[in-house]
């Protein structure tokens, strides 16, 4: 939609499709993302205080993993509260500055995943390669730095991207999603922007960069725990949840690009939702569940305290 300011078209607000469902259908999917996201709020909530409370699990692993909590509960707000009201309305439409918001917190999320499980690759790299360093090499600085590069950095990609689409002309105001995306406010441009266009290729070259340290990470992280077996005690106690997540995360960020870049009319419209949303069902339930279920000292201490619970009542 836009408005005329003497010969100029100014957009002020964007149409969202996807939501094709019927009345009755719409209320039943509201019933289950409510209780879905009722979920997501719970399992990371628990883990984050669980981790905040217990100081002995004040360590660079628990950090990171609390921060991924954090991130999860961060991305998902940018999505299932506009969802649910799109649910039940007959319209959907959303702001421009709205949609430009949406598109940073879901996408900055996204690529602060990739950076704090590149931390927590790190962290175990350093724990299993070089157990003899590891207090001298993650120090409370150095931790604090890393928290602070995970978050930073996938909010300045994100910032540099979002100024250069607000510069662009737009010929139209359809996203043909559920929610915004900056690659798709993109082709609405009346022309290609080549510093966009750079700025969308500087970001990838930076993630890229991100699975290439990963990889490497885990190469050294496999040849040494073949060698050893409390290596591979360790590497199965504390590696394993870690690859879980970052599996998880490459699927459905996956299935994201799928859709964005190459989204065809032969699909069904809920299998193509489901590939635009994957990336915010899965991985911020997967993460906490399976850190909560692997990492013993997190799990002893949840049923330590349901049981107190319980003892009391």
């Amino acid at each position: 939609m836009a408005e005329m300011m003497g010969n100029v078209s100014v957009l002020t607000f964007f149409t969202l499709s996807g939501i094709n469902y019927t009345m009755q259908h719409r209320i039943i999917l509201f019933a289950l993302t409510l209780l879905y996201y009722a979920i997501v709020w719970i399992v990371n909530v628990v883990l984050i205080l669980t981790i905040i409370v217990d100081r002995k699990l004040h360590e660079a692993m628990y950090i990171f993993l609390c921060n991924l909590c954090i991130n999860g509960l961060y991305g998902t707000a940018g999505f299932y509260p506009k969802f649910l009201n799109d649910l039940l309305s007959p319209f959907h439409f959303v702001s421009y500055a709205g949609c430009l918001l949406q598109s940073f917190v879901i996408h900055s999320s996204s690529g602060s995943e990739l950076s704090i499980l590149a931390v927590m690759a790190f962290d175990r790299y350093v724990a299993i390669c070089r157990p003899l360093e590891y207090h001298s090499v993650m120090t409370t600085r150095r931790i604090s730095l890393l928290v602070a590069f995970s978050w930073l950095l996938p909010f300045y990609c994100m910032f540099i991207n979002t100024l250069a689409i607000v510069q662009l002309k737009l010929c139209g105001s359809h996203i043909p999603k559920l929610y915004c995306s900056n690659a798709l406010i993109d082709k609405l441009a009346c022309s290609k922007s080549i510093a966009n266009t750079a700025i969308v290729y500087f970001n990838i070259g930076i993630y890229i960069l991100h699975l290439l340290f990963l990889l490497w990470t885990y190469t050294y992280l496999i040849k040494t725990c073949l060698t050893s077996k409390h290596g591979r005690k360790k590497f199965m106690n504390t590696c394993v949840p870690h690859l879980v997540s970052l599996i998880s995360y490459c699927f459905a960020v996956l299935f994201d690009l799928m859709y964005t870049r190459y989204g065809s009319n032969m699909l069904s419209q809920s299998l193509k939702n489901f590939l635009a949303i994957e990336f915010l069902i899965l991985p911020p339930v997967i993460n906490p569940l399976v850190y909560g279920l692997k990492l013993t000292r997190i799990r002893d201490r949840i049923l330590g305290f349901i049981q107190g619970q319980k003892e009391s009542v």
